[in-house]
């Protein structure tokens, strides 16, 4: 199976190079918690999918500085590779705890925390924020377009307009595990195990001489059920070019007719009735063309008698929030709890827990607090001393926990339009712990300067 990402030590942002370095220099070697988490969900979300775990365990799995590493980081630098020997064979040897792909999670909810010497945790923050980031928005977008098409089936048609192939494959996972029908894309399909689909272009349809012709070449090409696109020139004479060669070939069993812009509600209407006067009821109507969870929910609200969507472009770089709000911040540095005052970006301090209850009713704690009755922890260990836990989860598992948080989510929180979210609470001893935190970094770094204390 290909690798999620094929990103290595120098795809990395400089900073995490100049501080790993530096603080290799100083000695500070210490255990160090990161944790990674979405400040605030972006509009028009009720919820998150946790994705993106799976890549990061296979980044942080490989890791390791090598000589021509140590090459690019001094060419950055301008520096002689000698000064960036402390690097050389820097890997990674901690430990990982995250929320397994596929749950539901919240703001303010630790996705992974990372516990590991200093530099190895700070210089491997990049590709790990990157990932989590990317696959939690998309895997988020295509749960959306499931909910919104009320059991009908969804595929995946991403890949020509995907910020990258790489990103398109992502795309296509993250799909099937938020339970899509099947991808476009072939190589995801062939990795994943997912079901291939597809049909034909405009183009095919303007190679031939008419549409009776281009159709009846490919369903010969082609055994088994085919899905013909009707709207090159004209719905009504697609649907009835498309109705003639199916009867002629007696091919109607499991095909399907496509419809790809326009008004796909009326077109719906008006295909689905021109079908049934062939005497073709059980031919279905496939629908594409700028889809996503919102034009999806019109279309299934409006009844327009569309069988399965097929979702591109929006879906795959989650066009109206492509990006979280994410951060990946040390909590804690050789035994010491540590946060950020920053203002609109205070930080709480310590290794963390989350302990759902029934309803998404989410309490984040310290890590070592006893699960509260009723509560169960989200965050799982899947890597120790640099090595996973266990082999990479299949899809299957990740979706029937994505079915099962979905089921226990609120309703309000699954709408497509204006969903209110749950809000996670704060245990006591997390609360206790942040105002203690803060007093002490109160006292040292204010003070002396004049700040209230």
């Amino acid at each position: 199976m290909p690798e999620a990402t094929t990103a290595g030590p120098t795809t990395t942002d400089l900073y995490e190079v100049t501080m790993a370095l530096t603080y290799l220099r100083e000695g500070m070697t210490g255990p160090a918690t990161f944790s990674c988490f979405v400040r605030e969900l972006p509009a028009d979300r009720g919820f998150l999918v946790a994705a993106g775990v799976e890549s990061a365990l296979d980044f942080l799995s490989r890791f390791r500085v090598g000589p021509d590493d140590v090459e690019v980081f001094a060419e950055a630098l301008h520096r002689p590779a000698a000064a960036l020997a402390p690097l050389l064979g820097l890997r990674f040897t901690g430990e990982v705890r995250a929320v397994p792909e596929g749950r539901v999670v919240l703001a303010g909810e630790p996705l992974l925390e990372v516990t590991a010497p200093l530099p190895q945790a700070q210089v491997v923050e990049t590709v790990v924020l990157n990932q989590l980031s990317h696959q939690t928005a998309v895997a988020s977008k295509c749960a959306r377009c499931v909910l919104a098409a009320r059991g009908r089936p969804v595929v995946d048609f991403s890949l020509r307009r995907t910020h990258g192939t790489e990103a398109g494959f992502q795309a296509a996972r993250l799909a099937a595990l938020a339970g899509f029908a099947g991808t476009s894309n072939v190589a995801a399909a062939h990795a994943e195990r997912l079901a291939a689909v597809g049909t034909m272009a405009h183009s095919f349809i303007e190679a031939f001489e008419d549409e009776d012709a281009a159709f009846t070449a490919f369903a010969r090409t082609h055994p088994g059920p085919v899905t013909l696109l009707v709207d090159t020139y004209d719905v009504d004479s697609g649907v009835a070019a498309a109705a003639r060669v199916l009867h002629a070939l007696d091919r109607a069993e499991g095909s399907a007719v496509r419809l790809d812009s326009g008004d796909l509600a009326a077109l719906a209407v008006r295909t689905r009735a021109m079908l049934d006067r062939a005497e073709l009821p059980g031919v279905r109507i496939v629908a594409s063309g700028g889809l996503d969870e919102f034009a999806v929910d019109d279309l299934v609200r409006s009844g327009a008698p569309i069988d399965v969507f097929a979702v591109g472009t929006r879906v795959g770089v989650s066009a109206d929030a492509p990006y979280l709000d994410s951060a990946y911040k040390l909590v804690a540095y050789d035994g010491r709890p540590v946060m950020k005052l920053s203002a609109a970006k205070v930080t709480a301090p310590g290794r963390k827990q989350v302990f759902r209850h029934p309803g998404c009713h989410d309490v984040i704690g310290l890590a070592e607090e006893p699960v509260p009755a009723g509560g169960v922890p989200l965050l799982e260990t899947l890597m120790r001393d640099g090595a996973r836990r266990a082999p990479r989860a299949p899809l299957a598992k990740a979706r029937a926990r994505l079915a099962a948080d979905l089921a226990q989510l609120p309703a309000a929180a699954r709408t497509v339009r204006s969903p209110r979210p749950p809000s996670a609470s704060v245990s006591a001893p997390l609360a206790a712990l942040t105002t203690e935190v803060r007093r002490r970094i109160e006292r040292a770094v204010l003070a002396p300067y004049g700040h209230p204390v």
